[in-house]
């Protein structure tokens, strides 16, 4: 048997369970093998039924006494009644519904470990479909799978086995030299394989683990050196000449920039007049001053005879990029536009041909600036804001302007630098972990949903000061959940103290055009209370507003909660971040505290990433990586270090891994499910 044998020539598969397999993504016995448990039972140390917990997992011993007959309760649905009494003379009741099979597998008599979640009451457990182990059996860890509806564990427990037994020599032929096997400690691959699905303890499902991982991570980890390399062209935009305009621009700031943006800026010229187009991750805290070093090299770029860039993923952060680089470099002689969508044909028709003759040196704009009636006369410089909101064929199509220009990404989501790695391995990074000077910190307050009065109070008392306030909604309109909703909390304040104050409604299914009108009236005070939903995370800056309240705010990430705090604490007066919890839990109450304790966003991320997880440490996933089955960045950073360590000594010993074709197959096929690095490969 190989590797490309289709899944329904295994015994027991017909076309059914072939579709089945085929909606988890299975489709070969190679699918089926990498398709990994998501946990264990561990049906070693079975519990007392007297004491097992209602609503909790438990596993039982005990001996089947008695079998109900049958019993037809209603149309198309037949229960099974087993009894079963533990050790102790504990009775648990074993249920079944449409499963004679199961039912009929059970004897009197016979002693067996039973494993599912306890039901009942205190006088009556019971435990529906469980899943069962004869007594004397010897192997008592045995695998959880993802499972689609009517395909069960067993039946992929029985068809892995089927595979194992009889899988080919090539299957599991290791890719890892053995040199670089042995001196990082991992198993082969067919001990990894065997063990990951019928581990005899703990312990030999953690070498499987580990070393699945470990394969895992330096795949994607060669994968983004290669990029990194590949993508190393010579450098079409070099820009040797240093103006003096640079310390004039410094100068002129109204704020005196901190050691962090100076070293950035320095990366970034240094950068610029190497011998390769610049890659790199611009990554700062919000308010960190990401802005103003964008400018900086956009002043370089165009002392240097070349245009820039700036895409932005929203009007409003657009507008606000525009504003602020207009301020900044326009004094100094450089001509900013912006490209937007909902620009006239006309505004669109006289700002492009002014980009294409060179008359405009700097465009801010949304994906507007990749569309075809843009085009630039010396594109040198492409700054993506917020890259992860962008597409893959957005970010390329805008470099395709240019020959080769240099590339800058900016995210105000601070990341750890484990998971960036991972995420850019493929950019240079700088980081800004310094707050200019001036900044205040906004004092962060967790309440429950008891407290929201108090709360609006609170509210009140900074708008009688001449302050403003958002307050932010998970959703735009109510639902079943009862979460609160943009909508109707605009509505529902005319019932309260902010009765008097003027509100406004600012959500995601607005056009740009009712966003920014919005958004203006925001800012220029003629509005006391923006109600929005997450639309203002990102880039909004009123420096006015003093008091953010966001409810539900259980149902946050920590990072966007991070992200949302920074609307205010923008201006001179103090500002306030109050957090109301819809939900109360020890993990929400734990996350929270959290927030109230430090306003350091890169903290904040190190603790969300353990929390959630990389893979929705960005919500959607937009950055188009390979999925990680069995690595977790956040548990494996020692792991991760390896994979970088190894990759390296490969790489240096065969730069594109023609010493090591299986390698490099398995690289190449993992990235082949990313357009834009599979380009690059």
């Amino acid at each position: 048997m190989n590797k490309n044998t289709p899944v329904r020539e295994l015994k027991g598969v017909g076309e059914k369970r072939a579709e089945l397999y085929s909606k988890i993504g299975i489709t070969t016995v190679e699918d089926l093998i990498f398709h990994f448990p998501r946990r264990y039972t561990d049906y070693s140390e079975p519990v007392s039924a007297e004491f097992a917990q209602i609503g909790e997992h438990a596993v039982i011993e005990a001996m089947v006494v008695k079998k109900n007959p049958a019993a037809r309760i209603r149309q198309g649905l037949v229960l099974y009644k087993i009894f079963a009494e533990d050790n102790d003379g504990t009775r648990i009741t074993i249920v079944y519904y449409n499963n004679r099979f199961a039912a009929d597998a059970l004897h009197e008599g016979e002693e067996y470990l039973f494993s599912g979640k306890i039901s009942g009451n205190f006088t009556r457990k019971e435990m529906n479909s469980p899943t069962v182990l004869k007594a004397d059996e010897k192997n008592l860890l045995r695998p959880v799978y993802p499972l689609t509806e009517g395909l069960t564990a067993a039946m992929v427990t029985t068809n892995v086995s089927e595979v194992l037994d009889n899988a080919d020599d090539i299957f599991f032929a290791d890719s890892l030299p053995d040199s670089l096997r042995l001196e990082y400690s991992l198993s082969t691959l067919e001990y990894a394989l065997k063990n990951i699905h019928f581990p005899k303890d703990q312990h030999a499902a953690e070498v499987a683990r580990r070393r699945l991982a470990f394969d895992e991570l330096l795949r994607l980890q060669l994968g983004m050196i290669l990029i990194k390399n590949r993508t190393r062209t010579e450098n079409s935009c070099k820009m040797s000449h240093r103006p003096k305009d640079m310390e004039t621009f410094r100068k002129s700031l109204p704020f005196e920039m901190t050691n962090a943006q100076k070293r950035a800026v320095e990366d970034i010229i240094a950068d610029m007049q190497g011998g390769s187009p610049m890659n790199r991750l611009l990554q700062g805290d919000v308010g960190s001053g990401k802005t103003a070093v964008a400018a900086a090299a956009s002043l370089f770029a165009a002392k240097n005879g070349f245009q820039t860039a700036l895409m932005a993923p929203t009007e409003i952060l657009a507008s606000q990029h525009f504003k602020t680089l207009s301020e900044m470099l326009e004094p100094l002689g450089i001509s900013v536009c912006r490209v937007m969508g909902s620009m006239t044909k006309k505004q669109r028709t006289e700002t492009a041909e002014k980009i294409a003759s060179g008359g405009f040196m700097v465009a801010v704009g949304t994906h507007a600036l990749i569309s075809g009636s843009t085009e630039f006369r010396n594109l040198g410089l492409v700054i993506t804001d917020e890259q992860h909101r962008f597409g893959v064929g957005q970010r390329s199509a805008l470099a395709e302007k240019g020959v080769n220009p240099h590339k800058l990404v900016m995210s105000a989501t601070p990341i750890p630098r484990t998971l960036a790695l991972i995420i850019y391995g493929d950019l240079d990074i700088s980081v800004l972990n310094e707050l200019p000077k001036g900044r205040q910190k906004t004092e962060t307050y967790a309440v429950t949903s008891k407290l929201r009065d108090r709360a609006l109070g609170f509210v009140k008392k900074q708008l009688d000061e001449g302050g403003q306030a958002y307050i932010v909604c998970p959703m735009i309109e109510e639902n079943e959940n009862e979460l609160a909703a943009a909508k109707g909390y605009a509505e529902g304040l005319k019932k309260t103290v902010l009765a008097e104050y003027r509100a406004g409604l600012l959500h995601g299914k607005m056009s740009a055009a009712e966003k920014d009108k919005v958004m203006s009236a925001f800012k220029a005070h003629e509005l006391d209370i923006l109600v929005a939903t997450t639309v203002v995370e990102v880039g909004v800056d009123v420096p006015n507003a003093n008091i953010i309240v966001i409810e539900n705010a259980d149902r946050f990430g920590l990072s966007q909660l991070h992200q949302l705090r920074g609307r205010v604490g923008r201006g001179k007066s103090k500002s306030y971040c109050v957090l109301i919890a819809g939900n109360v839990t020890d993990e929400s109450r734990q996350r929270l505290e959290i927030m109230t304790k430090t306003s350091d966003g890169f903290e904040i991320s190190e603790y969300d990433l353990k929390m959630r997880g990389a893979g929705d440490f960005f919500g959607n996933r937009q950055h188009g990586l390979p999925d990680l089955k069995l690595a977790d960045i956040a548990a494996d950073r020692e792991l991760l270090a390896d994979c970088q360590r190894a990759a390296k000594e490969l790489l240096g010993k065969s730069p594109d891994l023609g010493k090591y074709p299986a390698l490099k197959a398995e690289v190449e096929e993992l990235f082949s499910r990313n357009d834009n690095a599979a380009e690059a490969l």
